[in-house]
């Protein structure tokens, strides 16, 4: 029975994409089926300030999917602040799991919310990866595979923007344990050379595999 129960344990799945969408951010979550972490999940984004423009439904497999398209509520625009996009998915994330907390073990954010720590430590058991490639002449696509933690996009960001590398827009992936982000990034207006893009690797590897200490960083 136990084993029947831990296959319908949902995957917390939150992805935030800027790129889909020229004047909206688009939310899409994929949980479990219940009405109510939706309805409470809209009223969250609205108490942060955002503005739900449209939004869609399925359920596959006793799974919904969900899709909202979000702008500031001041604004009418597309959402560019990180922080306030980090804000977003650790709000969802958050919500979500006071509908599921039988997930908590299979979401790095479950310890951080103070529900239940994961099974595995996600920075040792999870592999970092870390590719550029050229999205056109005037922008790079970095993509990032790595343990997910609270801060992190805004933690990249700082690194990428420490080596006067430009981030044009983002897309936030959060798989359970695991964070796939994509950026797509610039120097000066143009697609990163091959010199830099293995600057921006070494930087980013060097930071993700850094032991956490409780010292500020500099």
């Amino acid at each position: 029975k136990s084993d029947q129960e831990s296959d319908h344990v949902p995957m917390p799945i939150v992805l935030i994409d800027q790129d889909s969408d020229p004047d909206a951010t688009i939310v899409q979550l994929s949980f479990g089926d219940r009405l109510g972490a939706l309805i409470d999940t809209m009223k969250a984004l609205k108490d942060l300030g955002l503005d739900v423009l449209k939004g869609t439904v399925t359920t596959e497999n006793s799974v919904t999917k969900t899709k909202f398209h979000i702008t500031g509520l001041g604004t009418g625009r597309k959402v560019e602040d990180p922080d306030l996009l980090e804000r977003i998915r650790l709000t969802i994330i958050n919500n979500l799991l006071m509908y599921h907390p039988e997930s908590s073990e299979r979401l790095a954010m479950g310890e951080a919310f103070g529900i239940k720590a994961p099974e595995k430590k996600v920075d040792v058991d999870i592999a970092t990866h870390i590719h550029v490639k050229e999205d056109g002449p005037r922008r790079s696509l970095l993509s990032v595979e790595t343990a997910d933690r609270p801060g992190l996009l805004l933690e990249m960001i700082k690194v990428i923007s420490d080596i006067n590398i430009s981030v044009e827009s983002a897309e936030i992936d959060t798989e359970g344990l695991v964070a796939k982000d994509k950026f797509h990034v610039s120097y000066r207006g143009a697609a990163l050379s091959s010199s830099l893009s293995q600057v921006l690797v070494n930087c980013l590897r060097y930071f993700l595999r850094r032991p956490e200490t409780d010292e500020d960083s500099y």
